[in-house]
């Protein structure tokens, strides 16, 4: 199956979950808030996991997933360096030969991160260093795009639960050292956020391996095959087992997941609709029923009610994966 890009506008319930916070006031954790305007251009302040969040949960499940597959990654991404490439200390040996005068250009700088690594070629990346004869500033957009993670106003609820660090010897002092150290009996004051969150994400699959420069492919079909399918896995664990703060004692109650998944195989993009609205499931129905009218079957849907759904959805397109030679 040819998939140009792929589309999930879902609705997931996360139950007394603590993935994202501000910082602290005093012994209390803030918890994230944003203001969102709702289907009735109504404003409300909700709980929200970041983008960000999300596409670090992604990178690392990529990561793992592109070990145990062989996929080649740069030195940086092969220790899972923020950094990426620009903690790669050979690529400006594999540029050795080119000078200031006679410089490589960012074309060939551009193929060859992208034919040495599965992490710089997915999340993207801004290459800042010299080589190839000169400094660099060449960006890459990241193929996968996360939104943030919003709670629905009328379904969404944070509270703030009291903990105390036990120990015996200073049981009953409070807490604290005269040194400021994190020491003895100490009190503080945690947040659990229980709701449904909007779920948005789009994924350019067809962008995998391109160099967006010169708009040809750096590698050949059957790699770019195992980088999509690599793709499409680290985005169905992150909905299985979604990383973040506070996961050693409040890991998240993952209750459901529902939605849509709409994939398409030509340049006409897959729809995307925020589940904050209520109707959003009909309405990208309606508009990929409208979309295949302009060119037939480009636009394939599949609704899911359950997580269930949702992982054999997205392992049936695993499966089915085939890049044009």
């Amino acid at each position: 199956m040819k998939l140009h890009s792929l589309a999930i506008s879902g609705l997931i319930t996360l139950d007394l979950h603590s993935l994202n916070n501000e910082g602290s006031e005093g012994n209390h954790l803030q918890t994230r808030q944003v203001e969102v305007v709702d289907e009735k251009g109504e404003l409300h302040s909700v709980n929200a996991i970041s983008g960000d969040m999300f596409k670090h949960i992604q990178a690392e499940h990529l990561f793992l997933i592109g070990k145990e597959d062989a996929i080649s990654f740069c030195d940086g991404c092969a220790n899972f360096d923020p950094n990426r490439i620009n903690a790669d200390k050979n690529l400006k040996e594999r540029f050795k030969e080119f000078t200031k005068k006679d410089p490589a250009s960012d074309t060939q700088i551009l193929d060859e991160v992208i034919k040495k690594c599965l992490g710089d070629d997915a999340e993207g990346i801004l290459i800042t260093k010299e080589v190839g004869g000169k400094k660099r500033a060449i960006g890459r957009k990241s193929v996968l795009e996360f939104g943030w993670v919003v709670g629905r106003p009328d379904k969404t609820r944070t509270e703030s639960y009291f903990h105390v660090k036990f120990d015996r010897q200073a049981r009953g002092k409070g807490a604290g050292s005269d040194t400021g150290e994190n020491i003895g009996q100490n009190i503080f004051h945690r947040p659990a956020s229980s709701g449904q969150y909007a779920v948005v994400l789009n994924v350019d699959l067809f962008r995998l391996g391109r160099n967006d420069i010169s708009m040809a492919y750096a590698i050949p079909p059957d790699e770019r095959e195992k980088r999509i399918r690599a793709v499409l896995k680290s985005v169905l664990f992150t909905f299985l087992k979604p990383n973040g703060a506070h996961r050693n004692t409040q890991n998240p109650h993952i209750v459901n997941f529902e939605g849509v998944i709409t994939a398409s195989n030509s340049s006409i993009p897959s729809p995307l609709i925020s589940a904050l609205n209520s109707n959003y499931q009909d309405e990208i129905t309606n508009i990929a029923g409208y979309l295949n009218r302009l060119s037939s079957n480009s636009i394939s849907l599949n609704r899911f009610s359950r997580l269930e759904e949702f992982s054999k959805h997205m392992v049936d397109l695993i499966e089915k994966v085939d890049v044009d030679n």
